[in-house]
């Protein structure tokens, strides 16, 4: 890589690096390219991504951001995760270390906390942002339905009990 592309690349990770809402940093060594290939194919449609890039144009690029703890991570062949919702990549990650021994979480950085492994497994048990709403919008509507249940059942009630004493008349 030339001059100029390793200037982009540090430049196109400091953006990420400063506007992300997730890191996640890894070792990957031993993993097959069919490996990362399905790493990458599982955190793109998850709405994450997956970058190798040298350690010493990482720490680079981790100059003037948030996250630069990070850096003390960057030993060896890593790997760095990061999505904006901040728990798709440590729960993809999380996911694909659990079937995929060669891939050790070392940590990351939510924000401006520094995250140990334990810390980044934590934030992969959480339910995602998409979950939250969903289960927000589950409890705003079920006691619209509760209200609209109670406020029928007089209705319903009558209605049975005329239906009752149409079928004694009937019977009789």
């Amino acid at each position: 890589m030339d001059r100029a592309g390793k200037s982009e690349l540090v430049t196109t990770l400091h953006d990420v690096f400063s506007n992300t809402g997730v890191v996640v940093v890894a070792h990957y060594s031993g993993l097959s390219v069919s490996d990362m290939t399905d790493l990458r194919g599982r955190m793109r449609e998850a709405g994450g991504r997956v970058k190798v890039a040298k350690n010493r144009l990482a720490r680079l690029a981790l100059e003037g951001t948030e996250i630069a703890h990070v850096g003390s991570l960057l030993k060896g062949p890593t790997v760095i995760a990061y999505s904006d919702d901040p728990v798709v990549a440590p729960k993809i990650a999380v996911d694909f270390a659990k079937s995929h021994q060669n891939l050790v979480i070392l940590g990351g950085a939510m924000g401006a906390t520094a995250l140990d492994p334990d810390g980044v497994k934590s934030l992969a048990t959480l339910p995602s942002l998409d979950e939250l709403r969903a289960k927000i919008v589950g409890m705003i509507n079920t006691p619209a339905t509760r209200v609209a249940q109670v406020l029928a059942a007089p209705g319903g009630q009558i209605a049975r009990v005329l239906a009752a004493h149409a079928e004694q008349d009937k019977a009789a």
